[in-house]
């Protein structure tokens, strides 16, 4: 049991360092916009929203492991970890899913759905998925869409755009990280999207997904919110590599998504 405590909370530190759990603001904007109760939906709603991300993050390591392993730039000491302990990866796997449908059937608000689709679309990816040139984009905005569904608390066509709006950009956030992997997975012989276009007419994808959320911002919510992607479209792709391209998208997108948030909020107001 010790060891799969470890693996959970190595896994929770690590991608909270590396700002991979964004989602899991998405969710709490969703929920501002939407007028949740911070005390006890809301709070739940986030609790819940954190397990799933271990969960999904765990597997993804999983199946990353023999890359992880052989690759530069990876936190050694922990990787190693979880080779070592396996077996107690796969079983907090398997324990954190039963008590997340378990959790999921019995509170209810519809939280079977983040579960099923986000953590199963994302297993899927893990697994397969992310070797499929063109399927690994597509697979990346429905997680994009569905992992943040934790929010959503009805069917109201408000939060089915805020959703759809999240996939998008989750689509860029895909195409930017295969393209930055894109030496590494050439030399492993991993056909990502990325490898099959090369390098080049991968920047023109980035710039065609981010010119998709401008348009859907545009006309969903306000001509107004397609500025943060426009300007995105604007910042060189060659830097693409840098941490300081990918910083510059995510605080456009961020405070995209901020601004449409606000509208539904003041609209519900």
């Amino acid at each position: 049991m010790s060891a799969s405590l470890r693996i959970l909370f190595d896994v929770l530190s690590f991608r909270l360092r590396r700002l991979e759990m964004a989602n899991m603001v998405s969710a709490g904007a969703i929920m501002w916009a939407l007028h949740v109760p911070l005390v006890w939906e809301g709070v739940v709603r986030l609790a819940f929203v954190l397990a799933l991300n271990v969960l999904v993050y765990l597997n993804n390591d999983y199946h990353d492991l023999e890359e992880d392993l052989n690759a530069t730039g990876r936190e050694r000491e922990r990787t190693q970890f979880l080779a070592d302990h396996r077996a107690a990866a796969l079983g907090a796997q398997v324990l954190l899913a039963g008590v997340l449908l378990a959790f999921a059937l019995w509170w209810g608000g519809q939280l079977w759905r983040p579960l099923i689709f986000g953590g199963g679309v994302c297993w899927l990816y893990s697994a397969l998925l992310k070797r499929r040139p063109f399927v690994d984009i597509v697979a990346m905005i429905v997680w994009g869409a569905t992992m943040p569904m934790v929010g959503v608390v009805d069917d109201s066509t408000v939060s089915w755009m805020l959703l759809a709006q999240l996939g998008l950009f989750s689509g860029v956030f895909e195409s930017i990280q295969v393209l930055r992997d894109h030496d590494e997975d050439a030399l492993a012989k991993v056909r990502t999207t990325a490898v099959v276009l090369g390098p080049g007419a991968m920047t023109w994808v980035i710039r065609a997904m981010l010119l998709a959320v401008a348009c859907f911002a545009g006309l969903a919510f306000h001509p107004l919110a397609s500025v943060g992607p426009v300007v995105a479209m604007l910042v060189p792709p060659s830097s693409v590599k840098t941490t300081r391209y990918w910083n510059v998208i995510r605080i456009l997108l961020g405070l995209t998504f901020v601004g449409e948030c606000a509208l539904v909020f003041l609209a519900g107001a």
